[in-house]
């Protein structure tokens, strides 16, 4: 029996359960899946609001603040652009079995951090000694 048909809406992983079982990786695969057309469907509609929008504004403050909203609506696509990114990198690994585990130290990323952040490649100690090593070295 294939994890989505015993997957139930209202499922949430929990720590009494074997960690990364076929469940949890198909919630994470699905909230992932979720996450990304979420993602690509914003993308579309910032293109097709780009074509309706263009047009010639003859008064050069508002012409500016159109470039300005712009500008800062590209920037927001280009970094969901990275994290659609980071997503198919996260269902690769769910598909290659390396999912939901810290790419440092091998140990289990905890449940409650994948569920807030499913694109975590790192558990919360390993992630702050990186952000600590990192501040460290751009101090210098």
């Amino acid at each position: 029996m294939k994890a989505e048909s015993f997957l139930t809406d209202d499922y949430r992983p929990a720590e009494t359960e074997p960690f990364m079982n076929e469940r949890q990786l198909e919630y994470f695969r699905r909230k992932l899946l979720a996450w990304k057309g979420e993602l690509l469907s914003d993308s579309r509609d910032t293109i097709e609001g780009m074509k309706d929008a263009t047009r010639n504004i003859p008064d050069i403050a508002d012409r500016a603040s159109e470039e300005t909203d712009r500008s800062l609506e590209l920037r927001t696509r280009d970094r969901q652009r990275k994290l659609v990114s980071k997503i198919d990198a996260a269902l690769r690994r769910i598909d290659e079995g390396e999912y939901g585990y810290c790419e440092i130290t091998g140990e289990p990323i905890s449940l409650r951090r994948l569920d807030a952040r499913p694109i975590a490649t790192m558990s919360l100690e390993a992630q702050e000694r990186h952000e600590r090593r990192e501040r460290v070295h751009r101090d210098d």
